[in-house]
């Protein structure tokens, strides 16, 4: 009786979840105000919003009893987690299919790299309205500061802090889940607003200036342009979407730090360290490659500072005409970036950086234990968002076991890739794009790709944004509960 009473507040959560869902769907319909001509496209919006928001009405309806008799079990809130993910990916997928241009697989393709903040496209931007377009970063907007986070802004802090906990943020940043909503999204939209106009003192038009600083700063890799970055051949465009990428990579909790004068605590946290030392060796390292292969220096470290950016913070933007014309060890630099992936806590996805850092650690004193003469018990430790902490066993376990499982699903989706005639360099990198929720493209993911290989990078968009274990966790309590009952 219990286990269901769970399941019936899980539905009425996920009715609340459709009524903002609803809202996020008809917001793109403001661009109305400024781009009158696109009407004609307003029903795509209007009949899933409005849709969306009846229906979650209805069920809030007939289950709020529940909200105050139930309770959540053990890994129901990741249940409900992954739920929110893919009901509103579904939802957010109407609009795109009632245009008719797009059919089921495409628009949840479309909706699930724009939620997990990956970039990849399946849509002609030349051919897409203003209010498509916008679409596309509203949904990265809400994707990157944490889908649940901004769903979930309007439950008791009962349950919602578990959740954000679940989708992948293991460090709240207020113990209040509203007060940190607020703190995140005043942060995330105050750069959004930034950038926008430094962007447009670069010499963006308006509309384009809004969309990339949203998109960098989610790290999605979204544009409104076919060739991305280099549309604009810009060096100031260029520097301004570095930063904001690296922003969007960054944990929101170095954020607050930076904006309370912390410094100290920013400098000691190991991913700072670990970023500060990497970039440096990495694009050193990637222009030597270009200049090997014909580039001109000044080019070379332009275009390797700003891969190596995109790459390692998974954001996906280019500023080259093709990734695949690029030199095969430049590729497999790329490649390497994509797996290692952002912050921890940010908007970026991968391993994460905390989780190589651990995990070289925990290896490096385990080899160092294994040389010693003599057995000797010695504690190691990290620097973490301004602390020093104990780095124990279980922590370095769990963290070799996390990357163990994820290069493991990389390694089967390149398989599949490579099943459809591509070679092993291009579905290694096709797939690490999607894995690590990145977007850059070799040329692979396209509107006239296979189903079968949109749902095997919409799998790996999925399960690489909610961290994997989410959601194992949830398909593996619901098959537990199909049995119970059974």
């Amino acid at each position: 009786m219990n286990k269901l009473c769970g399941y019936k507040l899980i539905a009425f959560y996920l009715g609340t979840f459709m009524i903002m869902i609803g809202c996020i769907i008809l917001f793109p319909l403001i661009m109305l105000m400024f781009y009158p001509e696109d009407a004609n496209e307003a029903y795509c919006f209007l009949i899933p919003g409005i849709s969306s928001i009846f229906l979650g009405y209805l069920i809030r309806y007939f289950l709020k009893h529940h909200a105050v008799t139930c309770n959540l079990e053990k890994h129901q809130d990741s249940i409900l987690v992954v739920l929110v993910w893919m009901v509103a990916i579904v939802i957010s997928a109407f609009p795109w299919m009632l245009t008719g241009k797009y059919n089921f697989t495409q628009a949840v393709f479309e909706c699930t790299s724009g939620y997990t903040t990956t970039g990849l496209t399946v849509v002609d931007v030349t051919k897409t309205s203003h209010l498509f377009l916008f679409y596309r970063s509203v949904m990265l907007f809400v994707g990157g500061v944490g889908l649940v986070l901004v769903l979930t802004a309007a439950i008791s802090d009962r349950y919602g802090l578990r959740l954000y906990s679940a989708e992948g943020h293991p460090d709240k940043l207020l113990p209040n889940l509203r007060k940190s909503a607020r703190v995140i999204i005043s942060i995330y939209s105050g750069y959004i607003l930034l950038g926008t106009i430094a962007y447009v003192i670069a010499g963006m038009p308006l509309f384009d200036a809004i969309n990339h600083s949203i998109s960098a700063l989610s790290t999605g890799g979204f544009s409104t342009q076919p060739d991305s970055i280099l549309h604009y051949h810009s060096i100031p465009i260029d520097i301004i979407t570095d930063v904001l990428m690296l922003l969007g990579s960054t944990n929101f909790m170095i954020h607050l730090y930076l904006f309370r004068g912390e410094i100290k605590k920013i400098l000691t946290h190991c991913e700072i360290r670990f970023m500060v030392f990497f970039t440096i060796i990495g694009i050193a390292i990637m222009s030597i490659i270009l200049i090997f292969n014909n580039y001109k220096v000044g080019e070379s470290i332009n275009v390797a500072a700003f891969q190596f950016i995109s790459a390692i913070t998974t954001t996906g933007f280019s500023n080259v005409p093709t990734i695949g014309g690029l030199p095969v060890g430049f590729i497999f630099a790329m490649i390497i970036l994509m797996l290692i992936g952002a912050g921890i806590g940010s908007t970026g996805g991968g391993i994460k950086q905390y989780r190589f850092i651990v995990g070289m650690k925990g290896m490096w004193y385990n080899i160092q234990s294994k040389l010693h003469m003599r057995k000797t018990v010695s504690t190691n430790y990290i620097s973490k968002l301004g602390s020093v902490e104990e780095l124990t066993d279980e922590e370095v376990s769990e963290t070799h076991n996390f990357i163990l499982l994820y290069l493991i699903i990389f390694f089967i989706g390149t398989f599949i890739f490579t099943c459809f005639g591509y070679s092993v360099q291009d579905s290694a990198f096709e797939f690490a794009s999607s894995l690590g929720t990145v977007g850059v493209s070799i040329g692979v993911i396209q509107y006239t790709t296979h189903p079968v290989l949109l749902w095997t990078s919409i799998i790996g968009m999925f399960i690489g944004r909610l961290e994997i274990l989410v959601v194992f966790n949830a398909f593996s309590k619901v098959r537990r509960d199909i049995f119970r009952v059974r």
